[in-house]
């Protein structure tokens, strides 16, 4: 192959960067501003609002049966006069018909951030138990002659169905007495298999009537304390039974094996299904009492979606009327829970009807202190606070269906209701449980105030502060309120006497008071905690609570040292005496602090707060015995490489410092004194496992040894790194993925060029030793087969080739001499540039040969044209041999049609603008030999 010699272009850096800058054009803004606010213009257009019709039209269709209360009451009821007042309908509540649909698709399904019924089961079953003995009165059906109707007026259908109803509700009953709870409980499930077999056998009448038995058991309060759990039992078979009559319906409207979609219209549902559901209705609608013919129609509500699609809607608001038929409150809270536990399931969407639904119960809710309710409690020997807890799931159930993506202006209006009924604190604590955290947190002074002035009528205030603590925990409130928050509510938690309402209470606040305060605040809670709990070692029947309480402090106090600062932490973990309680709460401790880490993980941990440290040490202008602290810290943790690697650091930043306060004019104290830094990271550095930890320390000590005039040290520090590359595998882990090192290599052999084209070269090593020395391992290093780096990395040391050649260098170290100062532009030296570039160049142009296959066209390519920028960018275009080769090169990168054509149109254009200066005329020649040749 011909050798192509190489001769760099003179640079004039300094008027090259002159050229380079931006022109500074002065900019008239006139009146705009980035910052100038915008003004708009409103244009107001006259809406007119079209009034709906107030009259309603009454359906004849037979899927509605009009229920007499609600007949008689006609809609104008006070009670529906209130829920309409209370939504009332304003011009600036009017929205587009987008946005309408929109808002119903958002709340139209429940999603899973919605807590269902079933999670609620088994915390009810286990908190509302009794021991008192409980009944069950059993209808065994009818042995006697069937009545007649007479009159042509009467179907005969019409007459079958009420004799069947009749049969269902007169027929010969069996009490079961003395039943324990668990007997009752294993009662019902015996009924709800029965009915499952009497549903698969075919008998549907036997199962209504299993049904209907097990509805009218919910208007017996005789043992009032076990009704939510009654409620819970009864419910499931009103659920199954209304889960067998849907699909039994479904069934029937299979067309050639094809089932129904889960969005069906009732159009597409055939009359035999109709029909049947339809009967259904009839059935239930003939049920005398209110009771069971209310759970028994909510229970198959949505099988309306087979007869029209407005029955659910239209069902929905005349079972809430239903429900006001129900003299019970208790009884009636726990329907109107039934009611929207149905119609979450159903149609999530109708939130109009369960607002209305619960707006009912709370105009209803002083019947809750009436003679009747209180009667019936003397009779019973229960107390108001018990009675008042058989709510709590009902309406919190109720709440939570209504508070479900509600906007925040509900809880607004749910506040104000509260405080017309006197801030009742049954429905206050529901209230908080239901609502969102955030809208919760956002009040909490105004939760306060109600509070405080509410009727406790045996709900107590502690509760209520209990259940404003779990909110906080999981929101924050404003800022400017958050120590009278602590403050009032600690004021109440203090003062009760019983040790378990006290540690339920406390146990919540801990962690708001951990969350937003400091230990000053944290000690004083923990403080309180021991005083309340160790009379009487009542802490011994609270390990629970106190455990959690633990558990909060250390989680948001993760600082060792602080938390064993905080003096009342030791003192309350004496409280756990027990020893199996004990080990538990330790273990728990050390596993907060572990964090359930690995071995590695628990290094890097480590050594970042061991690094932290590090940081922080300053012993001002003792350079030294900042250096001496470094070396025994050295020796304290030289199994932690992040601490070497840090060390490494922070002793050339001393070197550094020590240089800039002696202005770069060392003094031989001072001189003595960095060679030691440079020392310490000589030594230090081969400890670590990292190979391109090491590359890189080695070759950033070394210029902090350059820049401190350690000239010798510098170079062992180069030579070290050069000496490394060899040693550097195929493949890296990089974040715990194995991948190759090429891309790594390339990058630190950059940085390195940068460096080396500063270094003075060693009197007795040669010239250019250092380059050589590197160039040679390039050589024979072993790179992946399908890789173009090695060229790469020739074309950067031809960047640097070239800058060496310059009279003056683009940078220099200051205090040091580089090539350019030594050399002076000797011929010599010049002509040992130009033989490593000639090698160079033959180690690239053998490397495009090797790429002339079909497949690595591509790459030949792009190759060609890093090349040719290379010459063009550092080459004396003049020589003819080098312009040739250019020429040539831009051809090959066209040759196979896989240039980059747009790169090379700017290209070109860049050559054309060049040529236009005085020095650079030369380039217009050469624009004429550089054709573009279109990709075919």
């Amino acid at each position: 192959m011909a050798a192509f010699p190489w001769h760099a272009r003179s640079r004039n850096y300094v008027s090259e960067s002159e050229v380079c800058k931006l022109e500074s054009v002065p900019l008239d803004f006139g009146d705009y501003h980035p910052l100038k606010p915008i003004t708009v213009t409103e244009s107001k257009t006259k809406k007119m609002n079209r009034k709906g019709s107030t009259s309603s039209t009454s359906s004849s269709s037979s899927s509605s049966v009009m229920d007499p209360l609600s007949s008689v009451l006609d809609g104008t009821d006070p009670l529906s006069l209130f829920a309409a007042a209370a939504d009332p309908v304003t011009p600036t509540a009017a929205m587009d018909s987008t946005r309408k649909k929109r808002d119903k698709d958002d709340s139209s399904a429940v999603g899973s951030d919605f807590e269902p019924w079933s999670s609620k089961r088994g915390e009810i079953l286990a908190r509302y138990t009794t021991t008192e003995k409980l009944s069950i009165n059993l209808y065994m059906g009818s042995e006697k002659a069937k009545p007649t109707t007479t009159g042509s007026a009467v179907s005969e259908k019409v007459r079958t169905r009420l004799e069947e109803l009749d049969d269902l509700e007169e027929g010969s009953q069996k009490e079961l007495l003395n039943l324990t709870q668990q007997d009752y409980m294993n009662r019902i499930e015996e009924l709800n298999q029965s009915l499952k077999d009497a549903w698969s056998s075919d008998q549907k009448v036997k199962a209504l009537k299993i049904v209907i038995q097990c509805s009218k058991l919910l208007s017996d309060t005789t043992v009032i304390q076990f009704y939510p759990s009654k409620f819970v039992l009864i419910t499931d078979i009103l659920d199954t039974f209304g889960k067998l009559v849907y699909e039994r319906i479904l069934s029937m409207c299979v067309d050639n094996r094809v089932s129904l979609p889960d969005n069906f219209s009732p159009e597409s549902v055939n009359d035999t299904a109709k029909e049947t559901c339809l009967n259904w209705f009839f059935k239930i609608a003939s049920i005398r009492e209110l009771i069971p013919r209310f759970y028994v129609e909510a229970a198959i509500l949505k099988c309306n979606k087979f007869l029209s699609k407005t029955g659910i809607s239209e069902c929905l608001p005349r079972l809430t009327s239903m429900i006001r038929g129900t003299g019970d409150p208790l009884v009636a809270v726990y329907a109107r829970a039934y009611l929207c536990r149905v119609g979450m399931e159903v149609a999530p969407q109708l939130k109009e009807s369960l607002n209305k639904n619960f707006f009912d119960f709370l105009l209803t809710f002083k019947q809750i202190h009436g003679d009747t309710v209180q009667n019936q409690l003397v009779v019973q020997g229960v107390e108001i606070p018990l009675y008042l807890t058989l709510y709590s799931p009902a309406i919190d159930w109720i709440l939570q269906c209504i508070a479900y993506r509600a906007p925040e202006v509900l809880l607004t209006e749910m506040m104000e209701r509260c405080k017309k009924l006197g801030n009742n604190a049954l429905l206050l604590n529901s209230v908080m449980s239901a609502f969102r955290a955030e809208f919760i947190a956002a009040r909490s002074m105004d939760f306060i105030g109600m509070i405080k002035e509410c009727d406790e009528s045996g709900f107590p205030k502690h509760l209520l502060f209990r259940s404003l603590g779990l909110n906080l925990a999981l929101a924050d409130p404003p800022e400017n309120d958050r120590l009278q928050i602590l403050n009032e509510a600690w004021k109440v938690i203090t003062k009760l006497k019983n040790p378990q309402d006290y540690i339920n209470c406390a146990e919540v606040w801990v962690e708001y008071t951990c969350r937003h305060f400091t230990k000053r605040e944290v000690n004083t809670v923990l403080a309180d905690v021991i005083k309340h709990m160790t009379p009487d070692r009542a802490f011994e029947d609270a390990y629970p609570q106190l455990q959690s309480i633990i558990q909060k402090v250390i989680t948001y106090i993760y600082d060792f040292s602080l938390l064993f600062s905080v003096e009342k932490f030791l003192p309350c973990l004496d409280m756990f005496q027990k020893e199996s309680v004990r080990v538990e709460v330790c273990k728990c401790i050390m596993e907060s602090f572990i964090n359930a880490l690995t071995l590695e993980d628990e290094k890097r941990m480590l050594a970042a707060l061991i690094n932290g440290f590090i940081k922080m040490v300053s012993f001002g202008r003792d350079f030294e015995q900042q250096l001496s602290f470094y070396v025994e810290a050295r020796s304290m943790f030289c199994n932690l490489e992040p601490v070497l690697v840090q060390l490494i650091h922070s002793v050339n930043q001393l070197a550094m410092e020590t240089r800039k306060v002696m202005k770069g004019n060392h003094s031989r104290k001072t001189a003595a004194f960095v060679r030691a830094c440079v020392a310490f990271c000589f030594i230090t550095i081969p400890s670590l496992s990292s190979i391109f930890t090491r590359l890189n320390l080695y070759l950033h000590s070394g210029q902090v040894a350059l820049a401190n005039q350690c000239l010798s040290q510098a170079d062992a520090f180069f030579k070290a790194a050069v000496s490394l590359v060899p040693e550097v595998p195929k493949m890296i882990s990089v974040d715990g993925k194995m991948r190759p090192s090429d891309a790594f290599l390339l990058e630190f052999l950059c940085n390195f060029f940068s460096t080396l084209l500063v270094v003075p070269d060693h009197p007795e090593q040669g010239v250019l030793f250092l380059v050589r020395g590197l160039l040679n391992v390039i050589q024979d290093y072993t790179w992946e087969d399908n890789s173009d780096d090695k060229v790469r990395i020739y074309t950067n040391v031809l960047h640097l080739l070239s800058a060496m050649t310059q009279e003056a260098y683009i940078y220099h170290v200051d205090k040091v001499d580089s090539n350019d100062t030594l050399y002076g532009g000797d011929s010599k030296f010049l002509a040992e540039i130009n033989k490593l570039c000639e090698t160079v160049i033959a180690q690239i142009l053998d490397h495009l040969k090797t790429l002339g296959k079909e497949e690595t066209l591509k790459r030949q390519s792009q190759l060609a044209l890093c090349f040719f920028n290379t010459i063009l960018a550092h080459g004396d275009l003049r020589n003819n041999k080098l312009n040739q080769l250019s020429v040539n090169l831009w051809n090959l990168a066209q040759k196979h049609g896989f240039a980059d054509t747009k790169t090379m149109v700017k290209t070109l254009e860049y050559i054309k603008r060049q040529s236009k200066q005085p020095e650079m005329s030369h380039f217009t020649e050469l624009a004429h030999r550089l054709p573009l040749q279109s990709r075919t």
